[in-house]
């Protein structure tokens, strides 16, 4: 739970960063790279708790066989009691889908990524709503400081 909610603090403060008005980037890059990182996100926590629940079924496997050894008896690739093949199976389809989860939120983590560097990456204009500019200039040998105003 602990987990969950930091995730939630970071999604909360990345999708309250705006872009600055210079960079004018189209809007699917400009909202669509926090999209994909709250997806990214999202799908490793969903990860996480596939990967905590299969290691629970194993768990009861482990437990079934403290208490009866016999239970745990394999015969051709395959547990003989079968309350414990089903759990072993439960473990393994667990174990898929949290592989599934983790592999689409890293690719989608890329993405996002490829997105924020993409647009920091584009040439930026200063904004336009800047009142005034410092200006140095150096003209023959001579160093001259000025503040250009903008009407």
């Amino acid at each position: 739970m602990r987990t969950l909610h930091r995730f939630g603090v970071l999604l909360l403060l990345l999708c309250s960063a705006r872009a600055t008005a210079a960079q004018r980037s189209p809007a699917p890059v400009k909202y669509g790279k926090w999209a994909v990182l709250a997806t990214s996100i999202g799908l490793n926590i969903l990860a996480a708790d596939a990967h905590r629940d299969a290691d629970r079924v194993f768990e009861e496997i482990e437990a079934r066989c403290e208490t009866d050894p016999s239970l745990c008896g394999v015969a051709g690739g395959s547990y003989v009691d079968p309350v414990n093949e089903a759990l072993y199976q439960e473990t393994l389809r667990l174990d898929r889908r949290s592989r599934t989860f983790l592999v689409t939120g890293e690719a989608a983590f890329l993405g996002a990524a490829a997105l924020f560097i993409w647009e920091f990456a584009r040439p930026k204009s200063p904004p336009d709503n800047v009142p005034f500019e410092p200006e140095v200039s150096v003209r023959n040998g001579v160093t001259r400081l000025g503040v250009r105003v903008a009407w």
